[in-house]
């Protein structure tokens, strides 16, 4: 049976669309069967021309196809991307570092071949990572619901007046106070906007969520 690998790129870059071609010819050079959205292979062969070897097609809108893992291309916010194509189905990302910081990439760009050279022998490991589900009640009805890999934020709209935000951990009460917001944050999600607003870094596999209070009224609201 044919191993497949969907190999995700930022298509608003010239750099991520050259890597995602060699990354297509060193997968199919080494038995694999690379695979590309259809505008995103569009994309790269306007670029730098057809491959020499076939790259099947994923059509937009159609459901993933049976593939091994997802080589995503770019910086964290293409692997987040990836990240919410894949949710529904059982499919490691390997992320690729062609961004500024990459803290979600376990690979560099310098290190590609040798990184599909892994990948065509398996000699990788999975790791999980926690996500968040998100639902908004209003009066007792839920009114959204959605899901996050870095965290769910809650801001004020109006700049004149702060939010009164109390917290709850299994439907008991744990704090109060007035603030610009709030942000509940993964461990994967702790070196994104809640590391920004003051909050620590957690290692990836501790089961923890980070309340970063965003300019709080209060001495004791602390990360």
């Amino acid at each position: 049976m044919s191993r497949r690998v969907l190999v995700l790129a930022h298509t608003g870059r010239e750099e991520s669309l050259k890597a995602a071609w060699e990354a297509c010819a060193l997968l199919h050079g080494s038995g694999m069967v690379p695979v590309m959205q259809e505008s995103e292979l569009g994309d790269m062969e306007r670029f730098f021309g057809h491959l020499a070897h076939p790259v099947e097609v994923l059509h937009d809108h159609v459901q993933l196809p049976d593939v091994e893992l997802v080589m995503v291309l770019g910086g964290d916010g293409t692997i987040l991307r990836a990240a919410e194509l894949v949710r529904e189905v059982d499919v490691p990302l390997l992320g690729v570092n062609l961004g500024h910081v990459g803290v979600l990439a376990e690979s560099e760009r310098a290190d590609l071949a040798q990184t599909v050279e892994w990948v065509a022998s398996r000699e990788y490991t999975v790791e999980e990572r926690m996500t968040i589900d998100v639902q908004v009640w209003v009066r007792g009805q839920k009114i959204w619901h959605t899901w996050a890999l870095n965290e769910a934020a809650i801001e004020k709209a109006n700049r004149e007046r702060m939010l009164e935000v109390v917290t709850e951990v299994d439907e008991r009460p744990l704090t109060s106070f007035g603030s610009d917001g709030i942000v509940l944050a993964t461990p994967t999600g702790s070196t994104a906007y809640a590391f920004s607003a003051g909050g620590p870094v957690v290692w990836p596999e501790v089961e923890a969520l980070v309340i970063v209070p965003i300019s709080a009224h209060a001495l004791f609201a602390k990360p």
